[in-house]
Protein backbone atom coordinates (compact mmCIF):
# COMPACT_ATOMS: atom_id res chain seq x y z
CA UNK A 1 0.00 0.00 0.00
CA UNK A 2 1.27 3.32 -0.98
CA UNK A 3 -0.27 4.95 2.65
CA UNK A 4 -1.42 3.27 5.71
CA UNK A 5 -4.63 1.97 6.10
CA UNK A 6 -7.47 3.23 8.46
CA UNK A 7 -7.82 0.33 10.87
CA UNK A 8 -10.04 -0.22 13.99
CA UNK A 9 -7.96 -1.48 17.14
CA UNK A 10 -9.97 -4.04 18.96
CA UNK A 11 -7.50 -4.22 21.61
CA UNK A 12 -4.14 -2.29 22.03
CA UNK A 13 -0.63 -5.05 22.23
CA UNK A 14 0.19 -6.03 25.48
CA UNK A 15 3.58 -3.85 26.65
CA UNK A 16 6.83 -4.75 24.86
CA UNK A 17 5.21 -7.28 22.33
CA UNK A 18 6.49 -8.55 19.11
CA UNK A 19 4.05 -10.03 16.69
CA UNK A 20 5.26 -13.23 15.42
CA UNK A 21 2.44 -14.08 12.81
CA UNK A 22 0.38 -11.29 10.84
CA UNK A 23 -2.75 -12.76 9.29
CA UNK A 24 -5.03 -10.94 6.86
CA UNK A 25 -8.55 -11.80 6.50
CA UNK A 26 -12.19 -11.63 5.40
CA UNK A 27 -15.25 -13.04 6.08
CA UNK A 28 -18.35 -13.50 3.87
CA UNK A 29 -19.81 -9.95 4.73
CA UNK A 30 -16.44 -8.52 3.26
CA UNK A 31 -15.26 -7.71 6.29
CA UNK A 32 -11.26 -7.32 6.40
CA UNK A 33 -9.47 -8.54 10.08
CA UNK A 34 -5.83 -7.96 10.59
CA UNK A 35 -4.97 -10.80 13.48
CA UNK A 36 -1.71 -9.91 15.47
CA UNK A 37 -0.05 -13.44 17.10
CA UNK A 38 1.99 -12.58 20.25
CA UNK A 39 2.51 -13.57 23.86
CA UNK A 40 0.83 -11.97 26.35
CA UNK A 41 2.71 -11.78 29.39
CA UNK A 42 -0.65 -9.80 31.41
CA UNK A 43 -2.30 -13.01 31.72
CA UNK A 44 -1.87 -14.67 34.59
CA UNK A 45 -3.57 -17.06 37.47
CA UNK A 46 -6.36 -14.59 39.59
CA UNK A 47 -5.72 -15.21 43.20
CA UNK A 48 -7.63 -18.48 44.56
CA UNK A 49 -10.67 -17.95 46.32
CA UNK A 50 -13.29 -20.76 47.82
CA UNK A 51 -16.13 -19.51 45.43
CA UNK A 52 -17.61 -22.54 43.26
CA UNK A 53 -20.87 -22.36 41.53
CA UNK A 54 -22.97 -25.22 39.55
CA UNK A 55 -24.09 -24.13 36.16
CA UNK A 56 -27.28 -25.61 33.90
CA UNK A 57 -27.76 -24.53 30.32
CA UNK A 58 -31.42 -23.87 29.14
CA UNK A 59 -33.18 -22.20 26.50
CA UNK A 60 -36.00 -20.17 28.45
CA UNK A 61 -33.03 -18.71 30.44
CA UNK A 62 -29.71 -19.18 28.90
CA UNK A 63 -27.63 -20.14 32.19
CA UNK A 64 -29.04 -21.19 35.78
CA UNK A 65 -26.71 -20.82 38.23
CA UNK A 66 -26.70 -22.55 41.93
CA UNK A 67 -26.83 -19.50 43.86
CA UNK A 68 -30.70 -19.04 42.26
CA UNK A 69 -29.39 -16.37 39.11
CA UNK A 70 -30.71 -16.78 36.15
CA UNK A 71 -29.06 -14.88 32.87
CA UNK A 72 -31.30 -14.58 30.22
CA UNK A 73 -31.12 -15.57 26.70
CA UNK A 74 -31.47 -12.69 24.27
CA UNK A 75 -32.10 -15.28 21.30
CA UNK A 76 -30.29 -13.08 18.76
CA UNK A 77 -30.95 -14.78 15.90
CA UNK A 78 -34.87 -14.77 16.93
CA UNK A 79 -34.27 -10.82 17.19
CA UNK A 80 -32.82 -10.83 13.30
CA UNK A 81 -34.97 -13.36 11.88
CA UNK A 82 -37.23 -11.25 9.86
CA UNK A 83 -34.56 -9.21 8.53
CA UNK A 84 -32.52 -12.57 7.58
CA UNK A 85 -35.76 -13.71 5.88
CA UNK A 86 -36.09 -11.09 3.80
CA UNK A 87 -32.77 -10.62 2.71
CA UNK A 88 -32.95 -14.90 1.69
CA UNK A 89 -35.69 -13.50 -0.37
CA UNK A 90 -33.99 -11.45 -1.94
CA UNK A 91 -30.93 -13.16 -2.84
CA UNK A 92 -33.34 -16.55 -3.93
CA UNK A 93 -34.35 -14.06 -6.43
CA UNK A 94 -31.18 -12.83 -8.12
CA UNK A 95 -29.89 -14.45 -11.58
CA UNK A 96 -27.20 -17.03 -10.38
CA UNK A 97 -24.00 -15.18 -11.27
CA UNK A 98 -24.40 -11.86 -11.82
CA UNK A 99 -23.32 -8.59 -9.40
CA UNK A 100 -27.01 -8.27 -7.95
CA UNK A 101 -26.47 -11.88 -6.59
CA UNK A 102 -23.25 -11.00 -5.31
CA UNK A 103 -24.46 -8.01 -3.23
CA UNK A 104 -27.34 -9.95 -2.07
CA UNK A 105 -25.34 -12.99 -0.37
CA UNK A 106 -23.07 -10.05 1.03
CA UNK A 107 -26.29 -8.50 2.76
CA UNK A 108 -27.56 -12.13 4.27
CA UNK A 109 -23.66 -12.57 5.10
CA UNK A 110 -24.15 -9.16 6.98
CA UNK A 111 -27.14 -9.90 8.73
CA UNK A 112 -25.25 -13.46 9.70
CA UNK A 113 -21.97 -11.68 11.06
CA UNK A 114 -24.14 -9.41 13.58
CA UNK A 115 -25.83 -12.18 14.83
CA UNK A 116 -22.20 -13.96 15.19
CA UNK A 117 -20.99 -10.47 16.72
CA UNK A 118 -23.73 -10.08 19.38
CA UNK A 119 -23.78 -13.58 20.83
CA UNK A 120 -20.22 -14.16 20.93
CA UNK A 121 -19.86 -10.76 23.02
CA UNK A 122 -22.34 -11.75 24.98
CA UNK A 123 -21.02 -15.07 25.68
CA UNK A 124 -17.50 -13.16 26.03
CA UNK A 125 -18.84 -11.24 29.17
CA UNK A 126 -20.78 -13.61 30.76
CA UNK A 127 -17.89 -16.38 30.75
CA UNK A 128 -14.97 -13.86 32.01
CA UNK A 129 -17.20 -12.49 34.73
CA UNK A 130 -17.67 -16.18 35.89
CA UNK A 131 -14.28 -17.22 35.95
CA UNK A 132 -13.33 -14.32 37.93
CA UNK A 133 -16.23 -14.47 40.64
CA UNK A 134 -15.76 -18.63 40.99
CA UNK A 135 -12.42 -21.29 41.72
CA UNK A 136 -14.79 -24.18 40.71
CA UNK A 137 -17.53 -24.02 37.59
CA UNK A 138 -19.13 -27.15 37.59
CA UNK A 139 -21.23 -28.09 34.09
CA UNK A 140 -23.30 -30.77 32.64
CA UNK A 141 -21.08 -32.71 29.63
CA UNK A 142 -23.99 -32.14 26.83
CA UNK A 143 -23.80 -33.79 23.71
CA UNK A 144 -25.17 -30.72 21.21
CA UNK A 145 -24.30 -32.35 18.35
CA UNK A 146 -27.22 -35.04 19.22
CA UNK A 147 -29.61 -32.31 21.03
CA UNK A 148 -29.49 -30.82 17.30
CA UNK A 149 -31.13 -33.97 16.06
CA UNK A 150 -34.60 -32.48 17.49
CA UNK A 151 -36.45 -30.51 14.76
CA UNK A 152 -38.61 -28.52 17.03
CA UNK A 153 -35.45 -27.29 19.44
CA UNK A 154 -32.80 -27.44 16.92
CA UNK A 155 -32.48 -23.78 15.84
CA UNK A 156 -33.22 -22.70 19.30
CA UNK A 157 -30.38 -24.74 20.84
CA UNK A 158 -27.89 -23.27 18.19
CA UNK A 159 -28.52 -19.58 18.63
CA UNK A 160 -27.63 -20.55 22.16
CA UNK A 161 -24.48 -21.85 21.37
CA UNK A 162 -23.84 -24.32 24.75
CA UNK A 163 -21.04 -25.25 22.95
CA UNK A 164 -19.40 -22.40 22.51
CA UNK A 165 -20.06 -21.26 26.02
CA UNK A 166 -18.21 -24.17 27.24
CA UNK A 167 -15.17 -23.43 24.86
CA UNK A 168 -14.87 -20.12 26.49
CA UNK A 169 -15.43 -21.19 29.77
CA UNK A 170 -12.59 -24.16 29.52
CA UNK A 171 -9.95 -21.98 28.03
CA UNK A 172 -10.56 -18.90 30.32
CA UNK A 173 -10.64 -20.99 33.28
CA UNK A 174 -7.00 -22.45 31.88
CA UNK A 175 -5.35 -18.90 31.50
CA UNK A 176 -6.85 -17.47 35.25
CA UNK A 177 -6.02 -20.70 37.07
CA UNK A 178 -9.92 -21.79 37.98
CA UNK A 179 -11.39 -25.51 37.37
CA UNK A 180 -13.90 -26.34 35.04
CA UNK A 181 -15.68 -30.06 36.37
CA UNK A 182 -17.83 -31.51 33.45
CA UNK A 183 -20.41 -33.81 35.03
CA UNK A 184 -21.74 -37.04 33.08
CA UNK A 185 -24.92 -36.21 30.82
CA UNK A 186 -26.51 -39.11 32.21
CA UNK A 187 -26.59 -37.90 35.81
CA UNK A 188 -29.99 -37.19 36.70
CA UNK A 189 -29.63 -33.59 37.65
CA UNK A 190 -33.15 -32.44 36.91
CA UNK A 191 -35.15 -35.49 38.62
CA UNK A 192 -32.71 -35.55 41.72
CA UNK A 193 -34.18 -33.73 45.12
CA UNK A 194 -30.99 -31.45 46.40
CA UNK A 195 -32.56 -31.00 49.83
CA UNK A 196 -33.03 -35.25 50.66
CA UNK A 197 -31.74 -37.00 47.25
CA UNK A 198 -35.05 -38.29 46.34
CA UNK A 199 -34.72 -39.60 42.84
CA UNK A 200 -38.38 -38.40 40.75
CA UNK A 201 -39.11 -41.39 38.02
CA UNK A 202 -40.16 -38.51 34.94
CA UNK A 203 -39.88 -35.24 34.83
CA UNK A 204 -41.40 -33.99 31.13
CA UNK A 205 -39.82 -30.72 29.92
CA UNK A 206 -43.22 -28.40 30.12
CA UNK A 207 -42.54 -29.47 34.54
CA UNK A 208 -40.66 -26.23 35.44
CA UNK A 209 -41.73 -26.70 39.05
CA UNK A 210 -42.11 -29.96 41.04
CA UNK A 211 -42.59 -30.89 45.12
CA UNK A 212 -40.69 -33.75 46.61
CA UNK A 213 -42.70 -36.37 47.11
CA UNK A 214 -39.98 -37.56 50.49
CA UNK A 215 -39.47 -33.95 51.96
CA UNK A 216 -42.10 -32.19 50.12
CA UNK A 217 -39.86 -29.79 49.34
CA UNK A 218 -40.57 -27.25 46.44
CA UNK A 219 -38.00 -27.10 43.53
CA UNK A 220 -37.49 -24.98 40.79
CA UNK A 221 -36.09 -27.47 38.13
CA UNK A 222 -33.39 -25.31 36.96
CA UNK A 223 -31.93 -24.35 40.24
CA UNK A 224 -32.57 -27.49 41.75
CA UNK A 225 -30.44 -29.34 38.35
CA UNK A 226 -27.65 -26.36 38.83
CA UNK A 227 -27.41 -27.15 42.68
CA UNK A 228 -27.33 -30.81 41.97
CA UNK A 229 -24.79 -30.37 39.22
CA UNK A 230 -22.50 -28.40 41.98
CA UNK A 231 -22.76 -31.41 44.71
CA UNK A 232 -21.56 -33.65 42.04
CA UNK A 233 -18.50 -31.98 40.85
CA UNK A 234 -17.45 -31.07 43.67
CA UNK A 235 -17.34 -34.45 45.15
CA UNK A 236 -15.93 -35.34 42.01
CA UNK A 237 -12.96 -32.90 42.49
CA UNK A 238 -12.94 -34.44 46.30
CA UNK A 239 -12.75 -37.84 45.22
CA UNK A 240 -9.99 -36.85 42.33
CA UNK A 241 -11.66 -37.82 39.43
CA UNK A 242 -11.06 -35.71 36.14
CA UNK A 243 -13.29 -32.78 34.67
CA UNK A 244 -14.55 -35.05 32.17
CA UNK A 245 -16.64 -38.38 31.89
CA UNK A 246 -15.72 -41.50 30.89
CA UNK A 247 -14.49 -41.85 27.04
CA UNK A 248 -13.47 -44.59 24.84
CA UNK A 249 -9.29 -44.76 24.95
CA UNK A 250 -7.12 -44.93 21.76
CA UNK A 251 -6.18 -47.63 20.08
CA UNK A 252 -9.78 -49.48 21.41
CA UNK A 253 -7.81 -50.20 24.65
CA UNK A 254 -11.01 -50.73 27.34
CA UNK A 255 -11.29 -49.08 30.77
CA UNK A 256 -12.88 -49.42 34.00
CA UNK A 257 -15.13 -46.11 35.17
CA UNK A 258 -15.88 -45.15 38.21
CA UNK A 259 -18.61 -42.70 39.25
CA UNK A 260 -18.45 -40.07 41.70
CA UNK A 261 -21.39 -37.68 42.18
CA UNK A 262 -22.12 -38.91 38.40
CA UNK A 263 -19.05 -37.38 37.08
CA UNK A 264 -16.42 -40.17 36.13
CA UNK A 265 -12.73 -40.93 35.51
CA UNK A 266 -10.95 -43.34 33.67
CA UNK A 267 -9.09 -46.46 35.69
CA UNK A 268 -7.07 -48.63 33.85
CA UNK A 269 -7.62 -52.27 33.47
CA UNK A 270 -4.75 -54.32 35.22
CA UNK A 271 -3.96 -56.93 32.30
CA UNK A 272 -2.37 -60.55 33.55
CA UNK A 273 1.57 -60.10 35.26
CA UNK A 274 1.41 -55.99 35.07
CA UNK A 275 1.47 -54.15 38.11
CA UNK A 276 -0.64 -51.32 38.82
CA UNK A 277 1.33 -48.03 38.96
CA UNK A 278 0.68 -45.71 41.56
Amino acid sequence: MSEPLRIVWSRPLPAAATPSTVTVSQDNAGRWFVSLLCEDTGVKPLPPNAEAVGIDVGLDHLLILSTGEKITNPRHERYDRTQLAKAQRELSRKAKGSKNREKARRRVARVHARITDRRRDHLHKITTRLVRENQTLVIEDLTVRNLLKNGRLARAISDAAWSEFRGMLEYKSQWYGREVIAVDRFFPSSRLCSACGALKDRMPLNVRTWTCDRCATTHDRDVNAANNLLAAGLAASACGAGVRPQRRTPGGQSAMKQEFGGATRRVPVRRAGEEVKR
